[in-house]
């Protein structure tokens, strides 16, 4: 991508639209400057079976975040507390040793801050034979045109719908129009990619799993998302319903999702999912519930 500098010169790519320079090292909502940096890139075991499946998924978490929810698991890394600056021949390198280490995929962890220097690195790894499904995997709090940006180099698409209320977004994101983004770029994501594909060891080497995230007490909202995506898309899209909400100490501020979510709310979001025909899906026990599962950020392999 030769113009990738000037996305960066007047950055608008997430929906916070900073207009700030980060070529010269300013930074908006991210935290970002144009300088890449990376917390950990390694195999991850823990996310849904057709991305992880036996060998693992080549997961990259980057530094910085565009929503930064009040409750994030990965909150050292999303402030940009923590964190590596690397180059892009580092960066290319990286891509191929998780493909040594029998890495079944590329799994870009909160990209959206780094999508210019992300393309820039594929266009280089491609044409040195980089041949692995590339996942995309974000919050959905994501601008189309942004997303637009990917077509061709992004195979599975992985996003959140964190809230359809806009209170709810307010509150825990300070997002007013997270809902209304969330709808447009995920029809942009299936738009590109199309209907599910797997390859024979059941890897989806194309298509979008849109993950929703139960919060304690807040079921409805959780009812209205998965009712909106199985009416808009239906079996062309995997649903995956998450229980594994952690409170750690910076939520003590919202005593209100101060705790675990309960067996009984999570069943009751599955049920209501299963009663309106949602077929292709993924759901989580509650041991999926621990700060055991949040992966270390030590900077291994970067």
């Amino acid at each position: 991508m030769e113009n990738y500098v000037d996305l960066l010169k007047d950055c608008i790519l997430c929906p916070r639209e900073c207009h700030v320079d980060r070529i010269k090292g300013e930074v908006g909502y991210c935290g970002e400057t144009s300088e890449l940096r990376l917390a950990r890139a390694s195999l991850h075991m823990w996310e849904e079976p057709c991305i992880s499946g036996e060998e693992g998924s080549g997961t990259i978490f980057f530094t910085g975040c565009s929503l930064r929810c009040v409750y994030c698991q990965n909150n050292i890394i999303a402030n940009g507390s923590f964190g590596k600056a690397i180059d892009n021949e580092r960066f290319i390198e990286i891509l191929f040793e998780l493909k040594d280490k029998g890495a079944q995929n590329i799994n870009l962890v909160t990209p959206t801050h780094f999508i210019p220097q992300i393309i820039r690195a594929l266009d280089f790894a491609k044409k040195r034979g980089l041949d692995l499904p590339i996942v995309y995997n974000t919050s959905g709090y994501e601008k189309k045109e942004s997303i637009k940006l990917l077509d061709g180099y992004i195979d599975v698409y992985l996003p959140d719908f964190k809230y359809y209320d806009e209170s709810i977004s307010i509150r825990y994101s300070n997002a007013s129009n997270y809902r209304d983004y969330a709808k447009e770029s995920i029809k942009e994501m299936v738009k590109q990619v199309g209907k599910p594909k797997f390859n024979e060891k059941g890897y989806m080497t194309k298509g979008v799993i849109v993950r929703h995230l139960v919060l304690p007490g807040l079921n409805e909202d959780s009812k209205k998302i998965i009712e909106y995506l199985h009416k808009e898309y239906g079996e062309d899209i995997y649903l995956s319903i998450m229980s594994q909400y952690t409170p750690l100490d910076h939520v003590n501020k919202y005593p209100e999702i101060n705790r675990k979510l309960t067996e009984d709310e999570y069943n009751e979001v599955v049920d209501f999912a299963i009663s309106i025909g949602v077929e292709n899906g993924f759901i989580q026990d509650g041991e999926s519930a621990q700060e055991s599962f949040i992966p270390p950020f030590n900077y291994e392999g970067v």
